[in-house]
């Protein structure tokens, strides 16, 4: 691994809990990283510990297999040659941009960072804003300027400190495209952090989920949304619930019994002795649930949110479990409408059952009581 985290620990003093907790990821040379997670998980702190602008108490970073964090040892930040971008940019209002990038180029001849400049000037689109300042360029261009700022002095890790968190939301995912392709381009190793669950899909290779100072899965995206570790993570990632159900073995099947109906056929499901009396709670996105009329399981419509393309509805069963669904625009029904649908899924991710007001929502088989 070019980037290599290893139960790395990071302490405050007077706190009851560590703000990064044994946490361990890596990244290959080339890959982009993104840690997301609530306000105060610590992903920023474990950035600015991979940065040395924190100090870790346990644990190992190595970068480019040289270690640069250990318990005993600290490599001061400005030693590890990588790269920052924040999320106010930071650029300096009395240079232009040719200015700004030339800024971490001390080192090179005048030539040398002239030619350096207009190298990342022309990789991020701004090859002919070099006169122009930060204040007559817009909140997309800043940052562009701040990331080839960044890549300037050529650093061998690049670290995002939510670098579109300023930005408005249209131009955000759109952005972190545009930033992808550039890092892509550029072959640099990147680590972002952000909140933004649509900016981590657009701009990861990998990405990390973390809570309470841990990391607990660190996949591409897809894994995350349809196989997360944790409970944790499949209540994050994406819309969907949680709702009862019973595994049973019948003959050489597994079925899983729930409100919705009974599953057959699905890959990767759990045995009915992973759970005790294969009582669990089965995960349910947004767009496992299908809107048909014909279906003959009903449900109440609670809520609707409009998307443009489609309407999130929160549904209500008459158990009264509550699913949500993702449905075409076009089928435009009122709140308190009862609608036909119905699960289509290809495998079941489960957890263990947590207690909840509706226990007797899914069936019980003859020989079995919930």
């Amino acid at each position: 691994m070019f980037l290599d985290v290893s139960l790395l620990g990071v302490h405050y003093a007077g706190r009851s809990r560590p703000a990064v907790d044994g946490v361990s990821f890596g990244l290959r040379a080339g890959e982009i990283g993104v840690l997301i997670g609530p306000s105060g998980c610590g992903k920023t702190t474990l950035l600015r510990a991979v940065a040395g602008l924190e100090r870790a108490q346990t644990g190992t970073i190595r970068l480019a297999q040289e270690i640069v964090s250990s318990a005993t040892l600290h490599v001061a930040a400005e030693k590890r040659r990588i790269g920052m971008v924040f999320q106010d940019f930071a650029l300096f209002p009395h240079l232009n941009v040719a200015g700004n990038v030339a800024f971490g180029l001390s080192h090179l001849s005048a030539s040398e960072r002239d030619s350096r400049v207009g190298e990342v000037l022309d990789l991020v689109g701004l090859g002919t804003a070099r006169k122009r300042f930060p204040h007559e360029l817009s909140g997309g261009q800043q940052q562009r300027v701040a990331l080839a700022r960044a890549l300037a002095p050529k650093p061998r890790l690049l670290l995002l400190d939510e670098p579109f968190s300023n930005l408005d939301v249209d131009l955000r995912e759109r952005l972190a495209h545009e930033v992808r392709g550039i890092l892509k381009a550029a072959g640099a190793t990147a680590l972002f952090v952000t909140h933004d669950q649509l900016e981590a899909f657009a701009i990861g290779d990998r990405i990390g989920v973390m809570h309470q100072g841990q990391l607990h899965q660190w996949e591409d995206a897809y894994a995350l949304y349809h196989r997360p570790a944790t409970r944790f993570v499949a209540d994050f990632i994406g819309h969907g619930v949680f709702a009862h159900a019973r595994i049973q073995q019948h003959g050489s099947d597994v079925v899983v019994h729930t409100a919705l109906g009974d599953f057959t056929d699905m890959q990767e499901c759990p045995l009915p002795d992973a759970y005790p009396g294969g009582l669990c709670d089965v995960l349910l996105r947004a767009d496992d649930i299908v809107h048909d009329d014909d279906a003959p399981v009903k449900a109440q419509i609670l809520r609707k949110a409009f998307r443009g393309s489609e309407f999130l509805y929160t549904l209500q069963l008459k158990t009264g479990e509550t699913l949500v669904a993702h449905v075409p625009s076009h089928h435009d029904h009122a709140p308190g409408e009862w609608i036909g649908i119905r699960a289509a899924l290809d495998h079941v991710v489960t957890f263990p059952r947590e207690p909840g007001p509706v226990d007797a929502a899914v069936p019980a088989p003859a020989d079995a009581a919930l």
